[in-house]
This record gives C-alpha cells, sequence and structure tokens, in this order.
C-alpha cells in the first residue's frame, strides 16, 4: 500500500530504548507523510505527522483493520523480569509481535523491520534467544514484499528502567570490542540500531537479516 506523496509508516514499541528513537526519526524524514503508532496508553508526542491509536494487544481483532500503511516497524519489547512469568514476556515479544504482523501483511502492507537479538535461533536452549529465533522464522514466513530483520548485539542508551545485569555486560564488551572475534558483538546505540531500520527498508537490497556486526554496514 502506497501513498501518492510521502509514505506511511506504522511502529509498534514507539516508547522503547530504540522505538522512541526510532519515532522522532521518523517524524523528521520528508519522505514520510504519516507516522502510526499503537500503544496501550498515550506516549505524550504531538506531531503534524502523529496519528497514535491506543489499545490493547488482547484485542488486536478489534482495531487490526488499522494497521495500515507502507512499512511496518516492529520496536517491541520486555524483560523477564517486568513480565514477571516466561509465558508473560513469550506473549510481549512473540505472541503480540507475530500477531501484528500478520495483521499487517494480511491488510497490505508491503515493507517490515523487526529488531530481533543477537545469538537469535530457535535451536537455543535459552529460553530468550529461542523465542526470538522462533520469532524471525515465523514472520519471514508471510507475506510481505520486502523484510529485514535486525539482530543487534546490547543496546547503549538511557532507559527509563534500570538494567544492572545488561549495564554491566555493555561496560564489559565495550572493554574488549577490539579483541578479533568479539568485535563482530560490539555495543551498538539505539540511535543507530533505529537509523539503521529505516534505511533498511528505503536500501536496495536483498538481504533480510542482518547479524550484529552486520548492522554497521546500514549506518553508512
Amino acid at each position: 500500500m502506497s501513498s501518492t506523496t510521502g509514505k506511511t509508516a506504522i511502529v509498534f514499541g514507539a516508547t522503547g530504548l530504540v522505538g522512541s528513537h526510532l519515532l522522532q526519526l521518523l517524524l523528521s524524514d520528508d519522505r514520510y507523510e504519516k507516522v502510526l503508532v499503537f500503544h496501550r496508553r498515550s506516549i505524550g508526542v504531538t506531531h503534524p505527522k502523529l496519528t497514535e491509536h491506543t489499545s490493547r494487544f488482547e484485542e488486536i481483532n478489534v482495531w487490526k483493520h488499522l494497521i495500515q500503511g507502507d512499512e511496518l516497524y516492529s520496536a517491541l519489547g520486555t524483560t523477564l523480569k517486568k513480565a514477571g512469568t516466561k509465558r508473560a514476556q513469550f506473549r510481549v515479544d512473540y505472541d503480540h509481535q507475530f500477531n501484528v504482523a500478520e495483521a499487517a501483511a494480511a491488510n497490505g502492507v508491503s515493507s517490515y523491520c523487526l529488531i530481533s537479538s543477537v545469538g537469535a535461533t530457535r535451536q537455543s536452549k535459552n529460553f530468550y534467544l529461542n523465542m526470538k529465533g522462533q520469532l524471525d522464522n515465523a514472520v519471514k514466513q508471510l507475506a510481505f514484499k520486502k523484510i529485514c530483520i535486525l539482530r543487534p548485539s546490547f543496546l547503549d542508551g538511557n532507559r527509563k528502567e534500570k538494567r544492572t545485569k545488561e549495564k554491566m555486560g555493555l561496560a564489559a564488551f565495550n572493554l574488549v570490542s577490539l579483541i578479533p572475534g568479539i568485535r563482530k558483538y560490539r555495543p551498538i546505540h539505539a540511535h543507530q540500531v533505529a537509523e539503521a531500520m529505516i534505511n533498511a527498508l528505503n536500501q536496495q537490497n536483498t538481504k533480510d537479516m542482518y547479524e550484529a556486526d552486520e548492522i554497521f554496514e546500514l549506518l553508512k
């Protein structure tokens, strides 16, 4: 689905670390005429391009017809600590994201970009990486004309909530990022990931998967 003027971008996860940067970049990008945001409550942003839909993911059948546009960006996600249980985290990170992508594809949205994670694979014994791998494989089967999945390493940036272990990991990887074999896992700033997502869908390329070190290529 395309506009005769600018494009329409759809964003899920617009209040998160990457999503907040993504939203600002899309709003300031002249290639986009409209930006649609879906969230449980108002995100508190006002802009002429912005259309906000307050919605509950559990009730997607009620509002899935509103997922209309050219490009879908999915930056939705939570932590096990915040979700409380693995099942609750799976519901957000897998169920909600897949249901949104499935509805968008059915509505004729042509392009889709998803944030995954370094190491994501269905073969992993790690719950989080296994879940991400499952989602990556599932959305690749949907009828988008173009799909790009980014698998960043540790994300740098200012989070609203404290993640002590993640901060420790980020510091450690910053220290050893120049070591051969580990450099490809070096941290990346959330703003860079957001920029890479937009570039991935606007560049003429045939890749559908960008591993941690390859994401930096999208910034050139």
